[in-house]
């Protein structure tokens, strides 16, 4: 895929983002921010049976750090907890399909660094 689909990929994902709102009964949640620009997302999950059963985000920042929570809640639906704990940078970068500077690129992990935190924080006491 050329870089102008990626680009209209997140753009579509920031205008029509997936899973977007709370779960009232997340096994996992967790709230971050990017402290250089001030882009805030919050990662709801749930579980069934070790994996991702459902999973919603809410946010607000820019269009690579809201259309990279939307992909990613689509990217990790289905996965075990063992398969998100090992998701890294390098596969978020290649979610989005684009490359980008040092600041726009904590703009893309927030998604990640908010999932490690929950997991980090929670899951330990649930499973």
């Amino acid at each position: 895929m050329d870089n102008n689909l990626y680009r209209e990929h997140i753009l579509e994902h920031y205008g029509h983002p997936r899973n977007l709102g709370r779960l009232e009964d997340a096994d996992v949640s967790c709230e971050w921010d990017n402290p250089l620009c001030g882009d805030v997302v919050r990662i709801d999950i749930k579980l069934h049976d070790g994996r991702v059963s459902d999973v919603r985000f809410e946010g607000q920042g820019c269009v690579i750090s809201m259309a990279s929570a939307s992909m990613f809640t689509e990217k990790i639906m289905g996965k075990t907890i063992e398969e998100l704990k090992v998701l890294t940078d390098e596969d978020i970068f290649e979610m989005l399909g684009v490359e980008l500077g040092p600041s726009r690129a904590q703009c893309g992990l927030l998604p990640l660094r908010v999932l490690q935190e929950g997991l980090k924080d929670e899951v330990g006491s649930q499973i």
